[in-house]
């Protein structure tokens, strides 16, 4: 089996280092530390100029819920457009109801409105009511693709799920496991759920090239948040992982 690995970025840097080492393709997103919003169009220009690999861009007005008001879905619409106008090659969406279930009439909305780009449904999926339930209702919107970590936080607890929402979906769409991938667990999760696509983001912590420092004052007011390091993705990482894909 051929496998896909897709790398999750939050910067130019990352995209480019993700490239070099041989990645399929990449979801750009900012906030990592709220799971992931939609980045500024200088970004997704910019990363667009510098890939030759798929560009695929999430599409999220805010972190917290998937439960979206009328001008937020607004918003979700207009990025999708200026998406498609920037070259993108795919769009990452997720919207559900307020009882649990995946919002199909958004959605289908959204989908349709993105078009010829690639549509993912990202991890809202693992927080909706009924994952059968809500498989079949992203089908039948017209995704792509499903992320998912199995309705649990990292796939490894998940991978029971996975594996029970690959073979349902019978090539219907491809259901791309992701959080908490790493070197050490890829290989078994690709034999055990028969998954072919993967999403991870290989990263690495460096440290910031600031010599004065004044510590202790959050920026967005949230102790723990580092403030003088960041994660990029991690070039070495990323080959490694694609050594032991090839090697299933």
């Amino acid at each position: 089996m051929k496998f896909k690995l897709e790398i999750c970025v939050d910067s130019i840097e990352s995209a480019i280092n993700a490239q070099s080492a041989g990645a399929d393709r990449i979801e750009l997103c900012d906030n990592m530390y709220e799971g992931g919003t939609t980045p500024s169009f200088g970004m997704i220009d910019l990363v667009r100029e510098n890939l030759s690999i798929g560009l695929h861009v999430i599409i999220r007005p805010r972190g917290g819920d998937f439960l979206y008001s009328d001008p937020e879905f607004d918003i979700m619409r207009r990025d999708i457009e200026m998406c498609g106008e920037a070259g993108v090659d795919g769009v990452v969406i997720g919207i559900l109801r307020n009882n649990g279930r995946i919002d199909t009439e958004r959605t289908s909305k959204l989908i349709e409105l993105a078009q010829p780009m690639s549509v993912t449904f990202h991890r809202a999926f693992d927080v909706c009511s009924d994952p059968v339930e809500g498989l079949e209702e992203i089908i039948g919107a017209g995704a792509t693709r499903l992320l998912t970590s199995g309705q649990k936080s990292i796939v490894t607890e998940g991978a029971e799920l996975i594996k029970q929402l690959v073979n349902l979906a019978d090539k219907r769409i491809i259901v791309m496991p992701g959080s908490g991938l790493n070197e050490s667990n890829i290989e078994n999760m690709a034999r055990y759920t028969g998954a072919a696509e993967f999403h991870l983001t290989g990263r690495k912590t460096i440290d910031s090239g600031m010599i004065f420092r004044r510590e202790g004052i959050p920026m967005g007011g949230i102790t723990g948040i580092p403030e003088y390091t960041r994660k990029i993705s991690d070039t070495e990482r990323i080959i490694n992982i694609i050594k032991i894909l090839k090697m299933i």
